[in-house]
């Protein structure tokens, strides 16, 4: 077993890193388009999403006046009012995405408002709000934004009487690891998916599909070995070419984040992320190539050629793709450990969760074991096909 099995795996080997533009497509391709495209999106404007129109922002409220007061009314909020000593866990609400802001009031604002003499400011300071948010919360970035627009137009109508967000304190609650965050997890988990599905699609049915198309697969099933052995030996060479890809994939990526980052915003680096986070991205990466190797060869043993092969994947390929389009419609991953058994989903949650920072460890976990079993799942099925004479010979 183990020498047929060699001797497969040695022959896709030769056929593979024979054909340069195979080697250079599959392997060499996907990390390199990875690193200048992310290097060129480092240049470009990142994607801001709105609320939806009928958003009710939570805002709390410190020595609300009368005046405000009256002004919140006419706006789509929800307003709470708070004391001074709950200010600090309010905040940490907000830096945590589960509330959009807090305003914060001098004590007697009207009467401060109403007695300030803006012809005369350099003798004392004018009355100011604090407003807290974080800039990483859509939610919060917009009531941040519809709040100083409010007040910016109420502070003109006053002639300047009251001052927004204009002492020392560090009103944006968003720290530098949430910025990075926000900014990779919404488009590097779905191009990072396409890449490596255009890579292991390359392989998969031409070894296959190709074979049969050609006859030679009729010469290997003839020889004296078992058919199973042979689909092993199929698996084991293409998982490790698509792991290459994988891998280029991966290191495309990282070389890729510095450019990317500093092109993006100076607020952003790569300085964040640690040795756990990348070891945590390329298990996800590899484990993810091995279950689109098994499922595009389970599709190219159906086939008669390549052509009819790369027809027969275009459905898996799109489904694929939309899958990979979620990362940008979720806040963070999931956190619920049943979303991670769903085959790529579950890698593109993952890789949402590396890059957003909001991933929890056993879900990784669930997704890597989970891929592997769906791999020796297909890689089993991938045997039982060879053993039938009805569709090796189509």
């Amino acid at each position: 077993m183990r020498n047929n099995m060699l001797t497969i795996i040695k022959k896709e080997f030769v056929r593979f890193f024979g054909d340069k533009r195979l080697v250079f497509t599959t392997v060499l391709l996907p990390g390199l388009m990875i690193y200048v495209l992310y290097t060129f999106m480092g240049q470009g404007i990142m994607n801001q999403f709105e609320t939806s129109e009928d958003y009710v922002y939570q805002i709390y409220a410190e020595n609300l006046p009368q005046s405000a007061q009256m002004m919140l009314e006419e706006m789509p909020v929800e307003v709470e009012k708070t004391e001074k000593g709950e200010r600090e866990a309010i905040k940490e609400l907000i830096a945590n995405k589960e509330l959009d802001l807090l305003l914060v009031f001098p004590e007697d604002f009207d009467a401060a408002v109403a007695a300030y003499d803006s012809m005369n400011a350099g003798s004392e300071a004018a009355p100011l709000i604090a407003m807290y948010y974080n800039s990483t919360n859509t939610g919060s970035n917009s009531a941040y934004r519809m709040m100083t627009e409010a007040f910016d137009t109420y502070e003109a109508l006053l002639a300047n009487k009251f001052d927004i967000n204009a002492g020392e304190d560090d009103y944006d609650l968003a720290s530098e690891k949430d910025e990075t965050g926000q900014f990779f997890s919404m488009m590097l988990p779905m191009l990072m998916m396409i890449f490596l599905f255009s890579g292991c699609m390359a392989i998969a049915p031409e070894s296959i599909a190709g074979e049969k198309e050609r006859g030679t697969i009729a010469t290997l099933l003839v020889t004296p070995m078992k058919r199973s052995h042979l689909a092993l030996g199929k698996i084991i060479s293409l998982s490790i070419i698509g792991l290459l890809s994988g891998i280029s994939s991966f290191v495309g990526t990282m070389l890729s984040l510095p450019s990317m980052m500093a092109g993006a915003s100076d607020t952003l680096s790569a300085s964040v992320y640690t040795a756990t986070d990348y070891a945590m991205l390329l298990l996800v990466i590899l484990t993810t190539v091995l279950v689109i190797v098994a499922a595009l060869s389970v599709i190219s043993a159906f086939s008669k050629s390549v052509k009819e092969a790369s027809n027969a994947i275009m459905p898996l390929m799109i489904i694929v793709m939309v899958v990979a389009v979620t990362s940008m419609m979720t806040d963070g991953a999931p956190t619920e450990w049943y979303f991670y058994l769903i085959p790529f989903y579950n890698s593109v949650q993952c890789m949402n969760g590396v890059f957003g920072f909001t991933y929890l460890p056993m879900n990784i976990v669930i997704t890597l074991v989970s891929n592997l079993v769906y791999t020796l799942i297909l890689a089993g099925g991938l045997a039982k096909i060879f053993d039938s004479e009805k569709i090796m010979y189509l």
